[in-house]
């Protein structure tokens, strides 16, 4: 815990959306990518589920325009329930 009562969680190269509220998904999505190429990991994935889809298009919206996002993809493995994300190496990201 932080000097402010703040929790330090580890970053880890997935995220599992579930537990967040919808309104808060793009919020988590920036600060997560921000902390993971911080933490320098090449490649992420995002959890989002299935269902109607509209969790996956709330974060591939995201992703779109992030300064910090080379690529993204559906994670095949998962029938559409994450995304695959790859990061720009290190000093070589553009304004998010």
């Amino acid at each position: 815990m932080t000097e402010d009562g703040a929790v330090e969680l580890p970053i880890e190269p997935s995220l599992d959306l579930h537990a967040f509220a919808p309104r808060d998904i793009p919020g988590v999505v920036n600060d997560y990518l921000e902390a993971a190429h911080e933490q320098g990991f090449v490649e992420v994935r995002l959890i989002h589920g299935r269902g109607k889809g509209v969790q996956r298009a709330v974060v591939q919206r995201v992703l779109s325009g992030h300064g910090l996002v080379a690529d993204y993809w559906d994670a095949a493995e998962s029938h559409l329930g994450a995304t695959v994300v790859r990061l720009r190496a290190p000093g070589n990201a553009s304004p998010g």
